[in-house]
């Protein structure tokens, strides 16, 4: 499941909504809308982001919240390392080898590590 399926299905369950309702909302399939929350179709378009903060009555942060999830839910990554590290290629291609033996927890402190860098380049650059 995508970050962003995961929240649509949370904000869903919570008003009552079910899939093949919000589905004939946005005008699609239930079959698509589960495979786009299951990380089985790529990252949504912003006609259906919007679509679902209108059926979800999101306003504001939630609705940000959702356009940040989906951006970062795209289930197949291209990691471009031209030009970096040697350990940037190494890193990259062992991620992507070794993910899924990775546990909730391990996976909450690599994202703390790269939220780390990520404030540090911010407060540099």
């Amino acid at each position: 499941m995508t970050p962003f399926g995961q929240r649509v299905r949370d904000l869903r369950s919570q008003r009552g909504i079910t899939l093949a309702q919000m589905a004939e909302g946005l005008g699609v399939t239930p079959a698509y809308l589960s495979a786009l929350e299951h990380g089985k179709r790529g990252r949504p378009t912003f006609t259906l982001i919007q679509g679902a903060i209108h059926l979800l009555g999101v306003i504001w942060d939630e609705a940000d919240e959702l356009v940040r999830l989906a951006d970062l839910s795209h289930p197949r990554v291209t990691v471009d390392t031209a030009g970096l590290d040697p350990e940037a290629t190494l890193l990259a291609n062992r991620l992507s080898r070794e993910i899924a033996t990775l546990e909730k927890d391990e996976l909450q402190r690599l994202a703390g590590i790269l939220d780390e860098a990520a404030a540090r380049h911010s407060q540099t650059g």
